[in-house]
C-alpha cells in the first residue's frame, strides 16, 4: 500500500485585522456619481453638424431618384 502524502502547508496567519471594504471606507456620493454619468452621457452636437447631416441626406436622396428617372427614360 502507498503511503499518505505530508501535508506540509503553512498555517494562515488569522492575527491580522480585517480589511474593511471601499464601500463602507470610501462611499461614492449618488450626487457626484449621477453628476458624472450626466457628463459621460451628453450628446454635444453642432448645428453645422445637423446641417451637414441633412444635405448628405437629401443630396442621397436627390441621386436614387436621379438614377432611378433615368433608368425608366432608358427603358421607354
Amino acid at each position: 500500500m502507498a503511503r499518505p502524502l505530508r501535508a506540509e502547508k503553512k498555517t494562515v496567519q488569522l492575527d491580522q485585522p480585517e480589511r474593511v471594504s471601499r464601500i463602507r471606507r470610501d462611499p461614492v456620493h449618488v450626487k457626484q456619481a449621477r453628476a458624472e454619468a450626466e457628463k459621460k452621457l451628453h450628446w454635444r452636437t453642432s448645428e453645422r453638424e445637423i446641417w451637414l447631416a441633412l444635405i448628405g441626406i437629401l443630396a442621397f436622396a436627390l441621386a436614387i431618384d436621379i438614377i432611378t428617372i433615368a433608368v425608366i427614360a432608358y427603358w421607354q
